[in-house]
């Protein structure tokens, strides 16, 4: 029953990074498009809808059906997909590929131990919660400064913070299967998305090379 949930998690989740990547690619080939998609109006729009998603799939969790579910997950996928687009415009394609390996590397080793260990990590999720908190914070006074050493400690603080995040909510994910089981592949599928998305984007801004 523990393998049926985990084939049927990683198979939604291994669909949904294909969504994002693939929404994200094609955007970035049409510049009209793009130009729609990065201005000021509608990336705000996107980042709404992507929040308001978020927050109704937690908050539904016990009452969704699974094609509701199917419904939440694929639309944030590709709105983050959408997002996306300014990536691949932005940054060598070998490059995105090879911080996308690396993430997938690091994603792996996280998940298995915290899949494999017996610890109880509730006290990781409180001080992973601040600690994100604190990093959002200094992104946001990081705008006004620009510092891009302090713009780099920041990166690397948030993938430590999501790789961490990645071995804690995977453990949690019992929890997740007995307040639904139709519906907590993809929400589990979900919550280890969001972590592979930031340790993506933030192992980028580190290592990432922009096209010449």
């Amino acid at each position: 029953m523990k393998n049926d949930f985990y084939s049927k998690l990683f198979m939604h989740l291994g669909l949904g990074l294909f969504i994002t990547f693939l929404t994200g690619y094609s955007v970035s080939l049409n510049e009209e498009m793009l130009k729609h998609v990065i201005s000021g109006g509608a990336y705000t729009l996107i980042f709404i809808l992507e929040f308001v998603l978020a927050i109704f799939f937690s908050l539904r969790l016990a009452k969704m059906s699974k094609v509701e579910a199917s419904i939440c997950y694929g639309l944030y996928t590709f709105l983050t997909g959408l997002t996306f687009a300014s990536i691949f415009y932005i940054f060598d394609l070998t490059s995105v590929i090879s911080v996308f390996l690396v993430t997938a590397v690091l994603f792996t080793i996280f998940a298995i131990i915290g899949m494999k260990t017996n610890k109880d990590l509730t006290s990781l999720g409180n001080i992973l919660f601040v600690t994100l908190i604190s990093i959002i914070i200094l992104s946001i006074i990081n705008i006004f400064i620009g510092n891009s050493v302090f713009d780099l400690l920041i990166s690397i603080l948030a993938v430590i913070v999501f790789v961490l995040y990645t071995m804690y909510d995977i453990k949690k994910l019992d929890l997740i299967q007995n307040i639904n089981e139709d519906v907590a592949p993809l929400y589990g599928a979900f919550e280890l998305y969001l972590d592979f998305i930031n340790i993506f984007i933030n192992l980028l801004s580190i290592f990432g090379n922009s096209k010449d």
